[in-house]
């Protein structure tokens, strides 16, 4: 009797920085597409033009190893770095579970970020910043991630990729709550 495995492929997302940003390093999605699956990346599905790309790989892939591997096609292939971050399908559902600003009912989730970092920053490091006050913009790091929420415009907050970035040592990429929730559907999907 033959004995059937099921073989279930491993989900990722990832989040490119700073693409089609104020007509700089511009990527169709369609060629950004056809790039992850010139990797052999499969069921590749990319969302708004910010560079947000659902995956599937036939075998486990640490996030940080895949984001090199992407970073290096994209270079070779448009001729310019982009910063990846990648998560997988795991990661951001426990990210969309754990919104600490969700617990206040008060809190509106459209006003509500993640930094997604390239790396879990040396706790000194997220100490120092932790002490600082941004009112009415508050912020949570909780491993390689930042909650934020921002009551009035995400583009006026201290808060940005830059702070992050040179304050933690770490690359940061920010994503808006809707565009966390649509990509976790998305991966769910394929």
């Amino acid at each position: 009797m033959a004995a059937f495995y099921f073989f279930m492929m491993e989900r990722y997302i990832s989040f490119l920085r700073g693409i089609n940003v104020g007509g700089h390093k511009k990527i169709l999605m369609s060629e950004l597409k056809r790039c992850f699956e010139e990797l052999g990346l499969k069921n590749v599905a990319t969302y708004i033009q910010s560079g947000n790309v659902v995956f599937s790989t036939d075998e486990k892939i640490a996030p940080g190893e895949l984001s090199k591997i992407i970073e290096h096609k994209i270079a070779e292939s448009f001729g310019f770095e982009v910063p990846v971050i990648v998560r997988t399908y795991e990661q951001l559902q426990q990210i969309t579970r754990k919104n600490p600003f969700l617990k206040n009912k008060m809190v509106n989730p459209e006003k509500c970020y993640v930094t997604f970092l390239s790396e879990q920053p040396l706790q000194e490091l997220v100490n120092q910043i932790s002490k600082l006050d941004f009112m009415p913009d508050e912020f949570l790091v909780a491993g390689h991630d930042v909650y934020l929420h921002i009551p009035d415009r995400y583009s006026d907050t201290k808060l940005s990729n830059d702070f992050f970035e040179k304050k933690l040592h770490v690359r940061a990429t920010s994503r808006n709550w809707k565009t966390i929730n649509t990509l976790v559907e998305m991966a769910n999907e394929k």
